[in-house]
């Protein structure tokens, strides 16, 4: 982990997960918590040696790995925590997060980990798209679902801390199918992404950068890659396939690693989103056919 200036106000720690800092007068903005207390403590070392204020927090989306610190920051500093909504419920009940990636069913033991399932922490201030004041600090907050329901990016002092809306390419390679749980929303909020106006911008995983837009391009080729590799095996299949089926095969062509139940469920959801955007798109069929969800191609006329 090390500790970058972006410009006078605006700072990150660059790890494995991004830990956005921002600092203007009195007020010390800390925006998201990385994974667990090991994480933070790291961040707060550094603020206390550099005497640097940390009054708010903001978490950019419910996902164990950008919050799993927070109950640990608020254990020890008097912060007012800031959510997004929807996602502050899962804040507040971590235990959501398996659960829904269960698909509803009570999360097996084996899924109670810090990746899945961080600490139940607390929101002082729910919020949506649009203006926000952060003590002595004015931001604007963005929505860009795909990877997570109500996920919002901060924009301040210039810099756009984008949250996990874009991954750097390194990541995506690493990942070969990145996790998001719906393409459509994701491609959409990527092209949102290319209109706007700022300095930089730093993804949740990854460099900071003042020429982004080259990745976000990159996030949106590399997305219509998949989609387009997935069309193009449900064509194959004019008889029909089933949704587990077609994750096995994606996931096997595209040499992911998931040696865990939870790794898989992870891929699990991110193959359901490119079949979904496909649905929404009208360039797949689907039915429940012998009690399997199937998937057909769409004939071509």
């Amino acid at each position: 982990m090390s500790f970058k200036q972006i410009n006078e106000h605006c700072y990150y720690y660059h790890a494995a997960v991004n830990i956005g800092y921002v600092h203007q007068g009195a007020t010390g903005l800390l925006i998201d918590t990385g994974i667990d207390r090991s994480s933070v403590k790291k961040v707060l070392k550094e603020l206390k040696a550099r005497e640097l204020p940390l009054t708010h927090l903001f978490i950019t989306h419910a996902h164990a790995d950008h919050y799993g610190g927070a109950a640990y920051v608020q254990e020890h500093h008097h912060v007012h925590t800031i959510a997004p909504v929807l996602e502050e419920a899962i804040l507040r009940n971590p235990q959501l997060e398996p659960l829904y990636l269960f698909g509803g069913n009570d999360p097996l033991e084996e899924m109670q980990n810090k990746f899945l399932q961080g600490p139940e922490m607390q929101v002082d201030q729910i919020v949506t798209e649009g203006s926000l004041s952060l003590g002595s600090l004015q931001g604007e907050a963005y929505l860009l679902p795909g990877h997570s329901y109500h996920q919002l990016a901060l924009h301040i002092k210039g810099v756009l801390y984008a949250a996990d809306s874009y991954f750097s390419e390194e990541q995506l390679r690493k990942h070969k199918i990145p996790y998001v749980t719906d393409v459509d929303l994701t491609l959409k909020s990527l092209h949102k992404l290319l209109e706007l106006s700022c300095e930089g911008a730093l993804p949740g995983h990854g460099d900071y950068e003042e020429e982004f837009k080259e990745t976000i391009q990159a996030n949106i080729t590399y997305h219509e890659r998949l989609l387009h590799w997935l069309e193009t095996y449900l064509q194959s299949h004019p008889e029909g396939i089933t949704h587990e089926q077609i994750i096995s095969a994606m996931c096997q062509n595209y040499e992911v690693n998931a040696p865990q139940f939870s790794q898989w469920l992870l891929f699990r959801t991110a193959v359901t989103a490119y079949l979904v955007a496909l649905k929404k798109q009208e360039r797949v069929q689907d039915k429940v056919e012998k009690f399997r969800w199937t998937f057909y191609p769409v004939s071509k006329a």
